[in-house]
This record gives structure tokens, C-alpha cells and sequence, in this order.
């Protein structure tokens, strides 16, 4: 993901604005501070903080922690005494050739998979250990960002309330995913029966309605407390619209976009 550039009267605004066009949490992200306001007559300060934000990399699994595990139910070595001692008095014979792997649950991925098929097979397994048949669609984005879709019928229990159970499955879904790709520009989403899609476009309706009540009224809307991805829907569609400029004000999860009219 590359760098974004933000100022703001402080440090604390100009990082608010970076997470909200980066649509992440903070601690989904890292940031550099380019410039600070400094103190001037009285108390006021002069200049803006100016800062530059990315969404944090994911860093592959250490090697050592892999060689740290050792596989459930490993063989421990035994001495040559012990294997005397418990040695049958039959005669030996030939080993009986290994029986052949079992295949990996639904939704364990091979390590060589991508990041989006490692996905797209832990989603299929979750649906399936609900009960619930499924399909699974790949959408890539901007900038590198993936979205895997979970399509069916019945699927609101993974949705829940207001798309809780949707962020907690995405962050799952992540855990699972990212280890088995190297470090990628882009971020994984999810989707479960369109519901990011209906929540994006009735945002976006949503804005510019409110966007025409402030340019006709000439009076600040704020809005009702929203996630990170929510509030960068607001601030692109608000983009888009002539006569209007768009901000966050509050900290998470009481962050909210202001819809301002644009005097200039």
C-alpha cells in the first residue's frame, strides 16, 4: 500500500484524515511525522501538522516458529534397551506400506495457495460448518486490495447486526489467509451476501443527500459514528460532489465524518 499525505491543525487531525482515506483502523496502520505545529504568542500555534500514513504490512511467519512446533503425536526416540525390551518374539517382518494422507479440511488452505484461495477455502468451510450452501467469488481492487465474496441464501447470522459478525469473520478470515502469501501492497476484504455492497451504495446515497441539505441550508451535518471503511465511502462520494467538503471529528468508535458547505 503506498504512502498518503495529510496535514491537519494537529497531529492527532492529520492522522484522523490519513486513517480515513487509507479505511483502516489505527492500529492497522503506521505513520511518519513530517511536520509539527509549533508554539507561537500566547499560547496559539502557528503551521499545520503535516504526517504520511500506509496501511501496515503484513510480515510472513517466521521460519523458526514453524521449526518450533512439533507435529501432534510425534514418535519420541526410543533407547535400544527400551526396544529390546518390549520387542515381540515373532519374526520380523516387512513394514505395511503408510497408508496415504487424508486431505485438509474444508477450509484449511494449502500453504501454496494464494492469499485469495486461502480465503475464498476457509469461507466455504465456515459456510459449510453452518449448514449453509455457498459459493465463493474473487473481486480484485484498487491498489492491490482483494475481496472474496460469500454468496447464498440464509447467510445474515454471519452478517449480524450492522455488520458485526461480517468485521469479526474478515479478521478471521485474514488470520487464516495471511500468513501463506508474502508481504502484499493491497488488503484483504470480505463480503458476505452483498451486504458490504448494499452498505457502500446506500451510503453513497445517503451522502449525497445530505451533501444537497448542506449546500442549500449553508449549515455542517455530522453524521452518526462509523467504522473507518464507512467513513472513507463518505469522504469519496462527498469528493465527488461540488459545494461540499467532508472531515472526521472524535476518536474511534465515536469517530464521525462532518459534511461542510464549501464557501471557497
Amino acid at each position: 500500500m503506498e504512502w498518503v499525505e495529510t496535514t491537519g491543525r494537529t497531529i492527532d487531525e492529520a492522522m484522523g484524515l490519513a486513517l480515513d482515506q487509507l479505511g483502516v483502523a489505527e492500529d492497522e496502520a503506521e505513520f511518519e511525522i513530517l511536520d509539527e505545529p509549533k508554539a507561537g504568542l500566547f499560547g496559539r500555534m502557528r503551521g499545520e501538522a503535516r504526517v504520511r500514513g500506509r496501511v501496515r504490512p503484513v510480515q510472513p511467519r517466521q521460519k523458526t516458529e514453524r521449526r518450533e512446533r512439533r507435529p501432534k503425536g510425534a514418535k519420541e526416540e526410543a533407547s535400544t534397551t527400551d526396544a529390546v525390551a518390549v520387542a515381540p518374539s515373532t519374526p520380523k517382518t516387512s513394514r505395511a506400506p503408510k497408508a496415504p494422507k487424508e486431505p485438509a479440511m474444508n477450509g484449511s488452505a494449502p500453504t501454496n495457495a494464494s492469499e485469495a484461495d486461502s480465503a475464498a477455502a476457509f469461507l466455504s468451510g465456515l459456510a459449510t460448518a453452518f449448514g449453509y450452501d455457498s459459493t465463493t467469488e474473487t473481486v480484485n481492487g484498487e491498489g492491490g486490495d482483494v475481496e472474496v465474496r460469500l454468496q447464498g441464501a440464509e447467510l445474515g447470522p454471519l452478517i449480524g447486526p450492522r455488520g458485526q459478525t461480517l468485521q469479526a469473520v474478515q479478521e478471521l478470515t485474514r488470520l487464516v489467509a495471511q500468513p501463506y502469501g508474502r508481504e502484499r501492497q493491497g488488503r484483504l476484504h470480505v463480503d458476505i451476501g452483498g451486504y458490504r455492497e448494499r452498505r457502500r451504495e446506500a451510503l453513497a446515497r445517503f451522502t449525497t443527500q445530505v451533501a444537497e441539505e448542506v449546500r442549500t441550508t449553508g449549515q455542517s451535518r455530522m453524521l452518526e459514528p462509523m467504522s473507518a471503511p464507512d467513513r472513507k465511502v463518505v469522504h469519496d462520494t462527498a469528493a465527488t460532489i461540488m459545494g461540499v467538503t467532508s472531515r472526521s471529528e472524535g476518536e474511534d468508535p465515536q469517530r464521525r465524518v462532518v459534511l461542510d458547505p464549501d464557501n471557497g
